[in-house]
């Protein structure tokens, strides 16, 4: 099954030049590129959320295999649900599922469904995948929408994530989870809050980081994709995160009364 584009034309251009050049201007390359296990990165309309996705894209080396984890906002298909088709499509071409990731995750996690449903029109995932193609046009991808997982699935998944991971040493591959912060609150509340959170994710603390989700009530949209990234990432002996970016998108169309809120972190 090849997944067609769901948001193209919406969220971002639908047109493959068009696409390129916005990319082209997107992302800022650093002077150093890290290796890293991991990232947070945000899933809104580039027009909003692609500088900071842009500029945390520009500070890795461009990976060979990721891991996109996403947030089910459409309330379709499983809650734990792993894309086991072919491919997904974007105005960039076919982007191939790394099938052997894919078969060895179903198999070695069980809490892990193969599940189509769950991914047809879920953009949190499909909003990365052209970044990845402007990277590396060979990249292959593992996407895994997520609803709500206590803290013990969690660490099941991370952990069995960083396994799979550990079998394929020959392969770059990273982790990402896609997320945006706060949701519709003012410009300064948005960024207090986020930048609370956004300290426990630089701590690698999953189990301080949903406390404070949950405690603060923050809006979060895929504070769970990025729990099972911290605790995969540490499975895999990450030791180090940084913020790379952090904006509203009161930042860029100038109405702070209420804004989304979007950072970028690296880990490694």
């Amino acid at each position: 099954m090849k997944r067609e584009p769901a948001v193209a034309g919406y969220f971002y251009s639908n047109n493959a030049e068009d696409l390129k050049l916005d990319l082209s201007q997107l992302i800022s390359h650093s002077k150093e590129k890290l290796k890293v296990k991991g990232l947070v990165a945000p899933h809104a309309g580039y027009m909003y959320s692609g500088w900071v996705a842009g500029k945390t894209y520009g500070a890795i080396l461009p990976p060979e295999v990721a891991i996109i984890i996403g947030p089910n906002h459409t309330g379709l298909g499983k809650r734990i649900a792993i894309f086991n088709g072919d491919s997904f499509i974007t105005p960039l071409g076919e982007v191939h599922i790394d099938k052997e990731l894919v078969e060895n995750l179903i198999h070695s996690v069980s809490i892990l469904s193969p599940d189509i449903m769950a991914h047809l029109h879920e953009h949190s995932i499909e909003v990365q995948i052209p970044f990845l193609q402007y990277l590396n046009p060979d990249i292959k991808i593992v996407p895994i929408c997520l609803g709500w997982l206590s803290l013990e699935e969690i660490i099941i998944l991370g952990k069995g994530i960083a396994e799979s991971i550990k079998k394929r040493p020959d392969k770059y591959i990273i982790i990402i989870a896609s997320s945006d912060f706060s949701h519709y609150v003012h410009h300064n509340i948005a960024k207090e809050k986020d930048m609370k959170a956004i300290k426990e994710i630089l701590n690698l603390s999953e189990e301080k980081f949903l406390k404070l989700v949950e405690e603060e009530n923050l809006s979060i949209c895929g504070y769970i994709p990025i729990a099972v990234v911290i605790n995969a990432c540490k499975n895999l002996g990450a030791v180090n995160a940084k913020l790379i970016d952090y904006m509203t998108s009161g930042d860029v169309i100038k109405d702070y009364s209420s804004v989304v809120g979007y950072g970028g972190v690296i880990i490694w």
